[in-house]
């Protein structure tokens, strides 16, 4: 879901895939549907790759912005008052309660409740990709299907 949002560092706002082309990417800005080639020098970074700091682990991006997602109901945050109040890691900590507070920074939490409200506008509200279970196979037999005999080796 996240691996085709990405990041590019000089431009502000995101950009989704839309095409690869020889030694550059076709991306189009989220907000305002601009299309225009990424060549290889610029530091690219998909949103699907990019996770942030808790005590015990870290926390994929995507699980954190469907947290976010369910805690305000699909609205979006007020990025701008919260830095005025300077409320940024009080109001992460209602999200991410266990995030390492030494080592995300507020401007980490600035830019990713400014990327959360990028891409609710853009009309995402599922931000994780659902696993398969390792169980697909009997739930397809039970349901009917057919599973794909295996080859013997003679």
């Amino acid at each position: 879901m996240l691996k085709e949002i990405l990041s590019i560092t000089g431009k502000p706002g995101l950009f989704r895939i839309k095409a690869h082309s020889g030694k550059s990417l076709i991306v189009e800005e989220l907000s305002t549907g601009r299309k225009f080639p990424v060549s290889m020098r610029d530091k690219v970074v998909s949103l699907g790759d990019i996770a942030m700091y808790t005590e015990e682990d870290d926390k994929p991006l995507g699980e954190i912005l469907d947290v976010i997602y369910a805690a305000e109901k699909g609205g979006k945050l007020d990025v701008k008052q919260l830095v005025a109040d300077g409320n940024l890691k009080s109001q992460f900590e209602k999200y991410v309660p266990d995030f390492d507070k030494d080592r995300v920074r507020d401007s980490d939490v600035k830019k990713l409740f400014t990327w959360y409200n990028l891409l609710v506008d853009a009309g995402f509200d599922k931000f994780t990709e659902e696993q398969k279970e390792e169980g697909d196979a009997e739930k397809l037999k039970e349901e009917g299907g057919k599973e794909e005999p295996k080859e013997e080796s003679k």
